[in-house]
């Protein structure tokens, strides 16, 4: 997997910071993923954001020129660093059950560190520019498609769209995590995280596969 594009952070399309202190921009990126977590990108002002982080608003124009600038360079943080471990994790060469398992592990901490931005990006993405999420797409479905062609080296028997699919539900599962607060320690939830995401991966997909027995049709 060569996600050449994204190789250090994406580049997104149109102006997204005017970074004259990092630290402070770090700082404005916290504080605006906390409320865009929270309260939900539209209720949320450049003042609110400047306040959280300790920094008036006019101080938050000299890094970010919008609000929309703030969501798309969080996403661009979040999506990039995903992306990043994934590659490293594909150029090991593992075999492949150890490759998809480091994946999930991944995908795991992913969202578990950093629920807000994991929320954001399903909920907030189409506020940006039609020309960045359109990116943001392609660069996901190519993501999906390393899991898919992994998934499918260990059950060969997979065509792609069910192993698509299987992918898709598996993601989905950890991604359940954002929005619920278990209470359970981490070192009990990530696990069990990753076991479920293996249970979906290992589903049977034959065509009555989750039909119960006594209801099948059957020839005499």
């Amino acid at each position: 997997m060569d996600f050449s594009e994204s190789s250090t952070t994406i580049a997104m399309e149109g102006p997204t910071a005017r970074v004259r202190d990092p630290e402070r921009a770090e700082k404005i990126l916290t504080a605006a993923e906390a409320l865009f977590g929270s309260r939900g990108f539209h209720e949320v002002s450049l003042a609110d954001i400047g306040r959280e982080a300790g920094i008036v608003g006019s101080g938050v124009y000299r890094h970010f020129d919008s609000k929309v600038a703030v969501l798309r360079a969080l996403l661009d943080r979040s999506l990039s660093a995903l992306l990043e471990r994934a590659d490293a994790i594909l150029r090991e060469e593992r075999p492949a059950e150890e490759t998809l398992e480091a994946l999930i592990g991944t995908q795991v901490d992913y969202c578990l560190d950093d629920r807000f931005a994991v929320r954001l990006y399903r909920t907030e993405m189409t506020a940006l520019p039609e020309e960045s999420v359109r990116r943001l797409r392609r660069l996901q479905r190519r993501y999906i498609s390393e899991w898919v062609g992994i998934l499918i080296e260990i059950r060969p028997e997979l065509e792609d769209v069910r192993a698509r699919s299987l992918v898709h539900a598996a993601i989905g599962a950890i991604h359940s995590s954002v929005y619920f607060r278990s209470g359970l320690p981490r070192e009990t939830y990530a696990p069990m995280l990753t076991q479920v995401a293996w249970q979906v991966l290992r589903s049977p997909v034959g065509a009555h596969a989750h039909t119960p027995p006594e209801s099948r049709a059957t020839v005499d």
